[in-house]
């Protein structure tokens, strides 16, 4: 095999012009065989283990003097198993590959989201077949093409990457809720919002580039824009972020989960109110979670006007003794709704 290889190697001189007694015969055997072995030019891995141009593997069975070298060509290698076993390797330089090869060295740009960096970065990588011979960052990468990285990065880490505000995480939620209601409401769930991540996002994301910069956005204004004129102008009757009660108290709705918002009030801030408040353009009563003086759930129900006139009388006899400061009529539908305790004597 080596008496092969010289002759190839004499071959290969006489072919570039090379003089038969050149000294440097050692450095010019790797280049030469690059010549004749173009798919086997071979970057080191670590541990022995190199990989060839043409994209297989291949591995040293134990250390010898060539372990080390940044790159070889490979003259005979075992063909057995997934990396075959280097037998017989010369080494050639970086220099030489980049000389030599120029023609054959292709530079191609990178965008993507490094997710232990949360960031979009752009590299410049040279290759030559299977190997990248050199790699940088690149400057000024086209916007498209981090808009798309910074699109899959997203995708990628799931919608808790954007700066979810409370008022933002309220309005998803009142939208959802009237999108159950009217599926001409946009579907804002997670599957639905991936989804459209390009059609919905895409349009705010020129210029960022990383998790931080995310953070500048306005979720509450991006959503908003969704909405259709006639919805932005319903928003507020349909889904009120607040019901005021008979005590004059602005409760805040919950609309966490869209097939049930809740309005969580103290029993006594309801008396007068006979009927269950209704949102969604009257068509949805809400869950109302009674609530006791210390504010803990007492009853929930649909249907206030049955626990008017069945249930509170067992709640008024288990709560008047423990909370005697409170008012507790025989007629909660006529007496005066109140936030407060008994005025003192």
């Amino acid at each position: 095999a080596r008496r092969r290889i010289a002759a190839e190697a004499e071959q290969g001189k006489r072919a570039l012009g090379l003089p038969p007694d050149r000294s440097d015969e050692v450095n010019a055997c790797g280049l030469l065989l690059a010549f004749a072995y173009p798919d086997r030019i071979a970057q080191n891995k670590g541990s022995g283990r190199f990989l060839l141009s043409g994209g297989r593997g291949g591995s040293f069975a134990g250390p010898q003097p060539l372990y080390g070298e940044k790159y070889l060509v490979v003259a005979e290698l075992d063909d057995q198993g997934a990396d075959g076993r280097i037998e017989l390797a010369a080494p050639i330089s970086e220099e030489q590959l980049h000389r030599v090869f120029a023609d054959d060295i292709e530079t191609e740009m990178t965008v993507a989201w490094d997710r232990t960096a949360q960031a979009v970065r752009a590299r410049k990588r040279e290759k030559l077949g299977a190997l990248t011979l050199r790699e940088a960052p690149a400057e000024a990468p086209d916007p498209e093409l981090v808009l798309n990285a910074l699109l899959e990065g997203i995708a990628a880490e799931g919608l808790s990457i954007l700066p979810w505000t409370k008022a933002a995480k309220q309005l998803r939620e009142r939208i959802g809720f009237m999108h159950r209601v009217d599926p001409a409401w946009p579907d804002v769930s997670d599957e639905a919002l991936l989804a459209g991540l390009g059609e919905w996002l895409g349009p705010h994301l020129y210029g960022l580039k990383s998790r931080e910069d995310l953070q500048r956005l306005s979720m509450a204004a991006i959503l908003d824009g969704l909405l259709p004129w006639p919805q932005r102008q319903q928003l507020d009757d349909f889904v009120p972020t607040h019901i005021t009660v008979p005590s004059g108290s602005r409760i805040p709705v919950d609309y966490s989960d869209p097939a049930s918002p809740v309005l969580a009030v103290r029993l006594q801030e309801l008396f007068g109110l006979r009927e269950t408040p209704r949102i969604g353009g009257g068509k949805v009563p809400l869950l109302l979670h009674l609530l006791s003086p210390a504010h803990r759930p007492v009853q929930v129900t649909r249907d206030l006007a049955s626990f008017w006139q069945d249930a509170y009388f067992e709640v008024k006899k288990d709560l008047k003794g423990r909370y005697p400061k409170h008012v507790w009529p025989d007629d909660p539908l006529t007496a005066l709704p109140t936030n407060r305790a008994k005025p003192r004597v």
